[in-house]
């Protein structure tokens, strides 16, 4: 039996509750002596048990088996999936790539993650991995799980149709969805391929900003993210269930769909929201308001005021700055940003940052406009309104070095000249 629930609960960290058969849901406590329909209760919990009230993060799930009923876990090597971030030098040159291509033989989500960096570590509980996918299969007979965070995806080519044991999520380019850690899931490709990027975050739990002098409204509306109803499948058969557990891949078999549950409630759920919902703020004088104002999501540190990780984006928008130089300036920060592009032409680079493409700027490497794009930003009439139309560039900042992996440096769709887009700047200086 296969029961598909369609439509979406509004709102962010919100207590839900959902059941794909009516009575399913106990009143009035979380595990009865006999939960009904002869199912198990379960919790999944992704906080500690101890923390306050606002930051507790944890679902009861109501399931046809519990989580623990499977065989035997082996290793599962996989060649371009890891947190191997190595050791040695890190280059503080800037770096670009091409978009990851297409896979030619059957490739499915999970066998497509291409990791191209990060910091930290799940044995630190703090730092990022940073992952491209590239697939052209559904997940046939298996299921996958990250127990070292939880997955922020980004489609930028295709749709995702994201099976989950609390339900289901579609996803298209311009929208997220977010898995938490040790949530089950499968993926299958409606449009038949898909590409994007993939975050995975070994910190707090990503949440929305406070707003501060920005107000009560702005940027995204906790409304605008929407988790699923509950839905789940009764099927036996020979499957498997991938764990990634201390950054390596482990396979165990397992005798049925683990996307069993047919009822839960709390507030540790995937989500998904629309990027184009987002209210972007900015200056109607002068100047730039600092990139913060684009904050979409952000994993919190242990340091007040400093992000483990930002989600950040680059929507259209109407630049109104008079005596201005609109696009983003040149600049060195102390966080390290790695961008990607999921739609039309980003307005700080006249070629070469390509839908699917991404680079990576680490701590204190300057970057900013080519020289095509300073010039003609340079001669703007800034007495009118520009309008950014038809694009969509993101960045996951974090505070500590992104450290490329070695096949994200010798990598085919690497642009080995990318640093050559700024040589075009020439000396305007006069005494």
């Amino acid at each position: 039996m296969v029961i598909q629930s369609n439509g979406y609960q509004s709102g962010f960290g919100n207590e839900f509750a959902s059941e794909a058969i009516p009575g399913t849901l106990p009143v009035g406590r979380n595990s009865p002596q006999r939960v009904a329909h002869g199912l198990y209760a379960e919790q999944l919990t992704g906080t500690a048990f101890t923390a306050p009230r606002h930051a507790n993060r944890r679902s009861w799930l109501y399931r046809i088996r519990p989580a623990a009923v499977h065989g035997r876990f082996a290793l599962l090597p996989h060649p371009t999936f890891h947190n191997d971030f190595g050791s040695g030098a890190v280059t503080p040159e800037q770096l670009r790539w091409n978009p990851l291509p297409l896979p030619e033989a059957p490739t499915d989500f999970v066998a497509g993650l291409f990791t191209m960096g990060g910091n930290g570590g799940p044995q630190a509980g703090t730092g990022v991995g940073i992952h491209l996918y590239a697939a052209n299969r559904d997940m046939q007979g298996r299921f996958f799980y990250d127990a070292d965070g939880e997955l922020l995806v980004v489609p930028q080519l295709g749709r995702l149709h994201i099976e989950t044991e609390l339900g289901v999520l579609d996803v298209e380019p311009q929208e997220i969805a977010v898995i938490p850690r040790g949530v089950r899931f499968r993926v299958t490709l409606p449009d038949g391929t898909a590409r994007g990027y993939v975050c995975e975050n070994f910190g707090a739990l990503l949440r929305l900003p406070d707003l501060g002098p920005i107000g009560s409204n702005g940027l995204a509306n906790p409304r605008d993210f929407l988790t699923p109803h509950a839905a789940f499948e009764d099927v036996e058969g020979e499957f498997e269930l991938i764990a990634k557990f201390q950054g390596h891949l482990w396979r165990a078999p397992i005798d049925h769909s683990p996307l069993d549950v047919v009822g839960w409630h709390g507030n540790y759920t995937p989500y998904k929201y629309d990027l184009r919902r987002f209210n972007t703020i900015g200056s109607i004088s002068f100047d730039h308001p600092d990139p913060s104002i684009f904050l979409v999501l952000h994993s919190p540190s242990d340091t007040p005021g400093t992000s483990n990780m930002d989600f950040v984006i680059f929507p259209p928008r109407i630049l109104a700055m008079r005596d201005t130089f609109r696009p983003p300036w040149f600049h060195r920060n102390v966080a390290s940003e790695f961008m990607g592009l999921i739609h039309g032409v980003y307005d700080a680079k006249a070629d070469g940052f390509v839908p699917g493409g991404c680079s990576l700027h680490n701590c204190m490497t300057g970057h900013g406009p080519d020289a095509a794009t300073f010039e003609k930003a340079s001669a703007a009439d800034t007495s009118k309104p520009d309008y950014i139309e038809d694009t969509m560039a993101f960045m996951f900042e974090t505070r500590a070095v992104i450290r490329p992996t070695a096949q994200a440096l010798d990598a085919a769709h690497r642009q080995q000249d990318y640093p050559d887009c700024w040589a075009g700047l020439v000396r305007h200086f006069l005494a």
